[in-house]
């Protein structure tokens, strides 16, 4: 073969490779997902899908909420599944009825009561969104808002988003920052923080459901949960944290050691805590250690597949979440509808905001503070 008939077929082959590069880069989720889908105008703001991957893990980020859209991981077989619940385009989200999948939740995660809290000799009135109460940040919280791409790069993407002074009735403009992050130790770690020019309550979350057996694969109460927490924050009867924390000796709470998620509600529907909050909806408080030191929160195996997630985090709280309340109503990514108990939720965060009472440490973050709070979500194989 000549000189010119090889530089002709090297030509030919760095074209192919590059047209695949290219049309790779534009799918993922185990290629069911595609990034044309996540291209809308969302109040003037360009919404897409980012893809990051490390050679065993591929992650999905939307800028619409700072979403986790997707995370495949292998199983002991080396089989590929899905193992965040989402849905395939942007339209579905808008259209969800679960409207907090994957997403940021802000500026505060969880209700608060009635909607008002006291700062400064000021009392300040929250839309209801839940009524009686506040929640998530209200109806425009961070998940229902399209953040600024800072930076994307095949392992990582910082979104940024200005929340003005009085939206949804909080003071301050506050300067967020999400930074997700994809590490060869198969980690996905989340870093937030934030800055405010006039004092306000913060407190961050991520609000992805997980099913380690796959989105669309049926119950998770045979996953095997542990969450080494001495104490959780029971509910009251309007089913919000009234400021005690509780020891979880001897109630349905103590994960200390491991077991099925479904232990407990399988046999103690009649627990008052479950009656009061549909099943897992609360607050666990972690052991103290060093400040800004990362510890771990849970650990979640599932035996069929063999996938394990460790959370680690230098939160003091970890708020787990049984899917209580998913009917099939939504279809998900994998066209399966997103039932009953078949994901759960593990929310890094600070204690709950309740009006009136100093039990809790104060979330409120003043001008020439800045708010930090990091978690790692660490994926392995249990054979």
């Amino acid at each position: 073969m000549n000189k010119s008939k090889i530089l002709l077929l090297l030509a030919a082959l760095f074209v192919g490779i590059s047209l695949f590069s290219k049309s790779n880069s534009s799918q993922g989720s185990c290629f069911s997902l595609k990034a044309a889908d996540f291209q809308k105008t969302i109040n003037g703001k360009q919404v897409g899908l980012y893809f990051l991957k490390n050679g065993q893990l591929e992650v999905a980020i939307t800028n619409y909420g700072g979403r986790i859209v997707s995370l495949c991981a292998p199983s002991k077989n080396g089989e590929m599944a899905d193992v965040v619940l989402g849905f395939k385009s942007i339209d579905d989200y808008l259209k969800a009825k679960g409207i907090y999948h994957g997403a940021i939740i802000g500026r505060v995660a969880g209700r608060i009561a009635g909607g008002k809290f006291d700062l400064n000799d000021s009392t300040y009135s929250l839309p209801l969104n839940s009524p009686p109460n506040h929640l998530h940040g209200g109806v425009n919280g961070f998940h229902n808002q399209v953040w600024d791409v800072s930076s994307v790069t095949d392992t990582s993407i910082v979104l940024s988003y200005l929340s003005v002074d009085n939206e949804m009735g909080y003071p301050g403009n506050l300067t967020v920052k999400a930074t997700y992050t994809l590490n060869s130790k198969n980690e996905l770690s989340m870093g937030l923080s934030a800055t405010t020019d006039k004092s306000t309550p913060i407190n961050l979350t991520n609000h992805a459901f997980f099913n380690l057996a796959g989105e669309g694969s049926g119950t998770i109460l045979n996953h095997i949960l542990t969450i080494p927490a001495n104490s959780f924050c029971p509910l009251g009867p309007d089913k919000l944290p009234y400021g005690k924390i509780t020891n979880v000796k001897s109630t349905s709470f103590d994960f200390r050691k491991a077991k099925p998620i479904g232990k407990h509600l399988k046999l103690n529907e009649n627990d008052e805590q479950f009656k009061l909050a549909g099943g897992y909806d609360h607050h666990f408080v972690l052991r103290k250690k060093k400040s800004n030191v990362l510890k771990l929160a849970a650990t979640v195996v599932d035996p069929q597949s063999g996938r394990k997630m460790e959370v680690y985090t230098d939160e003091p709280c970890i708020h787990f979440f049984s899917g209580n309340f998913f009917n099939g109503s939504d279809i998900g990514k994998m066209g399966k509808p997103i039932n009953f108990r078949e994901s759960f939720a593990l929310e890094t965060q600070r204690f709950p905001l309740v009006p009136n009472q100093k039990t809790f440490p104060t979330i409120m973050l003043n001008p020439g503070e800045k708010y930090k709070a990091k978690t790692i979500y660490r994926f392995s194989i249990v054979k």
